[in-house]
């Protein structure tokens, strides 16, 4: 059973132009309140504060992917949260991300502007049909082309890649499998040395 705490929830309470209605600039107007918001098609959301086996399982793809793209000089990789404006009415703060060098021009000051060349998420029980419903619809209207759903409950990645405007599954990888990553080629580490 989730608890409000736990799960992801309309902001409704908070003052601003309305649910549907709120923008880039509507979102970084909000005091800071020490809670974490995201927008996805106008409407404002309050994700839970991650546990710390969520943010254990972020640290370790974070620095796997942060030591491969040094070493191969492809682009660099962001850890939430770090404001990611797909859309003027989207904006939201994946688990991770890249931005491969040949895009570093959408890396602004204050966020990322278009879509990142990956996003991963890491899923937890109440975050996971946002995670699979309006964060991915959002991510595949942005031309987002590979995301990585990660549960740290199985020790799984599926890896989703952009085709036609959808995301196609290659697959669900786990134990010493490693990603077939299109973005992030020869990537070295296995499915289990993200879970720690």
């Amino acid at each position: 059973m989730h608890t409000p705490s736990d799960i992801i929830i309309r902001a409704d309470t908070v003052q601003g132009p309305g649910q549907g209605n709120w923008t880039y600039d509507d979102y970084a107007s909000i005091p800071d309140d020490g809670k974490r918001y995201e927008v996805v098609n106008g409407v404002l959301f309050m994700p839970p504060a991650p546990n710390i086996g969520h943010q254990e399982t972020v640290g370790e793809i974070f620095a796997y992917l942060r030591d491969h793209l040094k070493q191969s000089k492809l682009g660099k990789v962001y850890i939430a949260p770090v404001d990611v404006e797909l859309h003027p009415k989207t904006v939201v703060q994946p688990d991770v991300l890249v931005i491969l060098t040949a895009h570093l021009e959408r890396i602004s000051a204050s966020r990322v502007i278009g879509a990142p060349d990956l996003v991963v998420e890491v899923a937890s029980p109440g975050t996971t049909g946002f995670d699979r419903r309006q964060k991915q619809d959002a991510y595949a209207l942005a031309g987002v082309p590979e995301y990585w759903i990660v549960d740290p409950a199985s020790h799984t990645v599926e890896l989703l890649i952009l085709e036609n405007g959808a995301y196609h599954s290659l697959g669900i990888f786990q134990g010493q499998h490693t990603l077939p990553s299109t973005v992030v080629p020869d990537f070295p580490v296995s499915v289990e040395q993200f879970f720690i």
